[in-house]
């Protein structure tokens, strides 16, 4: 007899019991170390945000519905064993961003693999922008004239 377990549309991590102990197949979705990543990145003091600007541009429309995409920003490709994310981070400024990359970097490998028990193979960290909080205080006064 032949077991055949049904597919879904995205792939899931899987590993087997260690030795000695009862048959099967444990399975993480994707997503879920997705977020976990997320989770971990945005913990990191630094980071503003995660994504480049259409991520956050939704990111915005969930968070006006009280909604939290914490995968934003966040790709990952599981293997049987093995994960390897890619990262996109909104930096504050005057952050030094080679530093927030390694730490960023370093956080995400420590979660993906205490809470997942996955090795690690990469996390590549991109810097797609940098926050300056002053950008918000000018948009408060564009309405305001300029003139008298």
């Amino acid at each position: 007899m032949t077991n055949v377990a049904p597919t879904t549309s995205s792939s899931v991590a899987t590993k087997s019991p260690a030795s000695g102990t009862a048959a099967g197949k444990n399975t993480i979705a994707d997503g879920v170390v997705e977020k976990v990543a997320g989770i971990a990145a945005r913990e990191v003091p630094g980071v503003h945000d995660l994504g480049n600007g259409a991520a956050r541009a939704i990111g915005a429309i969930r968070s006006a519905i009280n909604q939290q995409d914490r995968g934003q920003g966040i790709k990952v490709e599981v293997g049987e064993k093995q994960v390897a994310a890619d990262i996109i981070v909104v930096a504050e400024y005057p952050v030094a961003l080679q530093q927030l990359a390694d730490s960023v970097r370093s956080a995400v490998t420590d979660a993906i693999s205490t809470v997942v028990g996955m090795e690690v193979t990469e996390v590549n960290v991109t810097v797609s922008d940098v926050y300056i909080p002053s950008d918000d205080d000018n948009d408060d006064n564009s309405t305001e004239s300029r003139v008298q």
